[in-house]
């Protein structure tokens, strides 16, 4: 999911990097002083769970979390992708600092479609209904952005139209774990910290 240097080409990586810094603008925008610690935790989940690549054929896949950080943060999801994305090209050299921008948009705008999609559900007090939209959110915010990344490589040349079509495969595994871990996480901070959620209670409705 994290694409390197020098493989996009030069009118990909500008519109990337117009759509990624748009994202991450708006996020910035929105973010209020009180968000600055759950953003600043989902950073690190985003960070870890994505550090870890499993080599499958051509290609490799990781966890990537966006559609548990979509459900939780919205907008915000630019800003906290954008800057673990940064941390992982400077201090491991996973992706690239020109790809910075492809790269966000690919993982963060999932994140905030699952965020309109699903985060009303998960929101609410029935816990099947909950659990149902995060699961998901976890799952097709994994698969979109695979399919984003592949749409990124084909239009840099059909060379990559392989390698493309690899790495949405390589996802589906992928996705339903993601599906099970982001309805197992927001079952157990439903349990410990519900208001996180904002959850409605249907005897004030």
């Amino acid at each position: 999911m994290h694409i390197a240097e020098g493989v996009l080409s030069w009118w990909v990586l500008t519109g990337g990097g117009v759509a990624g810094g748009t994202g991450v603008a708006i996020g910035l925008v929105k973010m209020k002083n009180e968000e600055i610690p759950k953003v600043a935790i989902l950073t690190s989940g985003f960070f870890i769970a994505s550090l870890i690549h499993i080599p499958i054929g051509v290609t490799s896949a990781h966890l990537v979390l966006n559609g548990l950080t979509g459900i939780l943060l919205g907008w915000l999801s630019f800003p906290a992708i954008f800057i673990g994305l940064t941390l992982q090209a400077l201090l491991f050299q996973f992706g690239g600092l020109t790809t910075l921008g492809v790269n966000t948009f690919n993982m963060a705008i999932p994140a905030v479609i699952s965020f309109y999609l699903f985060g009303w559900g998960v929101k609410r007090e029935n816990r099947f209904l909950s659990l149902v939209c995060a699961a998901l959110a976890g799952g097709s915010s994994v698969l979109l952005s695979a399919i984003l990344t592949a749409l990124s490589l084909s239009l840099s040349g059909k060379a990559f139209n392989e390698i493309a079509i690899a790495l949405v495969g390589a996802h589906l595994p992928i996705a339903i774990a993601e599906s099970i871990i982001t309805a197992v996480t927001v079952g157990f901070l439903r349990t410990v910290k519900p208001e996180i959620f904002w959850i409605r209670r249907t005897e004030n409705e």
